[in-house]
């Protein structure tokens, strides 16, 4: 059977492989570029029968669709490289190219990167984004999916099996301006990767003082369902924590720019960029790997490492 439509994804981290797997798994062509790109990304890439196409400009000839999902630092830089091959193309495309921007982003930087489009390339048909939840994943017979709202002028409707595109990866289209859809992904991460970097402090604070046990006792008694997503946020975050800086940032200018929250100095989400920051840059947390690994299984050891860190960054300092 030919496939539905290709779909290129730049790049194949956690979820841009949970997208490639569930997109290969109802008929689309999943393509992508490796250059420069980690042996662990290649490995995941002849894992999960994705396309590797040699250069930019390959990419773009073959994709109706390009999906970027990056660290937001390189947000940017993907929106160039795929301007930059576009213009490159020996022939016109027949059909407009989708670029779909899913990274952690503000609304001012969304809008940035759509000007971008439209000073560059302006046949490419732009769509703000960002991806709510765990990336998609199979269990027995059903995939558990996030919500992807997207924004901006035009319609996937009109798409190649775009409507099909859309049911597939949950996309809701929520509004005509650019900026809407990164805006929700920023106001929603604030109240987990904040809530998460809150009890980074706490549990490490505690662990200190050497009452982290008893901290975790009140919780189970009296927070129950906190604790949980504390658990879970906690220990998933080391192998993230580098690309959380930049988010924590964008998160920063959103409430700036977009709510009003300019107050006097750094504002709150700034902070927390400095806790992702010092777990990315001076514990051992920021070695780790999603397919390998070794410390912060726990909260108890997340405290730990953290608690490690610190010290020794007072001594450097000292």
């Amino acid at each position: 059977m030919a496939p539905l439509a290709t779909v290129g994804i730049l790049s194949i981290g956690d979820m841009g492989m949970g997208i490639a797997k569930l997109l290969i798994a109802r008929n689309y062509r999943v393509v992508t570029n490796l250059e420069g790109r980690s042996q662990d990304t290649h490995t995941r890439v002849q894992n999960a029968s994705i396309e590797a196409l040699p250069t930019d400009t390959s990419l773009v000839s073959a994709s109706d669709y390009i999906l970027s999902i990056v660290p937001p630092r390189d947000a940017l830089a993907i929106a160039k490289r795929i301007t930059t091959a576009f213009k490159t193309l020996p022939t016109p495309k027949p059909k407009p190219l989708y670029y779909i921007d899913l990274n952690a982003i503000s609304p001012g930087t969304a809008r940035s990167i759509a000007a971008h489009f439209t000073t560059q390339t302006p046949t490419i048909n732009f769509l703000d984004g960002g991806i709510i939840g765990s990336p998609p994943s199979l269990k027995e017979t059903t995939w558990s999916l996030p919500s992807i709202p997207i924004s901006g002028s035009h319609s996937l409707t009109s798409a190649i099996s775009g409507t099909h595109l859309q049911e597939s990866l949950n996309i809701k289209h929520i509004g005509p301006e650019v900026g809407s859809a990164s805006g929700l992904k920023c106001c929603f991460a604030s109240t987990t990767k904040g809530f998460t970097a809150l009890c980074i402090q706490s549990f490490t604070t505690a662990q200190s003082l050497g009452v982290l046990p008893n901290l975790l006792e009140e919780m189970e008694a009296r927070l129950p369902n906190q604790l949980k997503s504390a658990k879970l946020g906690l220990t998933a975050m080391p192998p993230k924590a580098y690309r959380w800086v930049k988010e924590m940032e964008e998160i920063a200018m959103c409430h700036s720019d977009e709510g009003g929250f300019k107050g006097e100095g750094k504002g709150i989400f700034d902070g927390v960029a400095e806790v992702y920051r010092s777990i990315a840059d001076e514990t051992v947390l920021g070695e780790e790997k999603t397919e390998r690994r070794k410390r912060g299984l726990t909260v108890e050891d997340v405290a730990v490492c953290v608690g490690e860190g610190l010290v020794k960054k007072r001594k450097k300092v000292e």
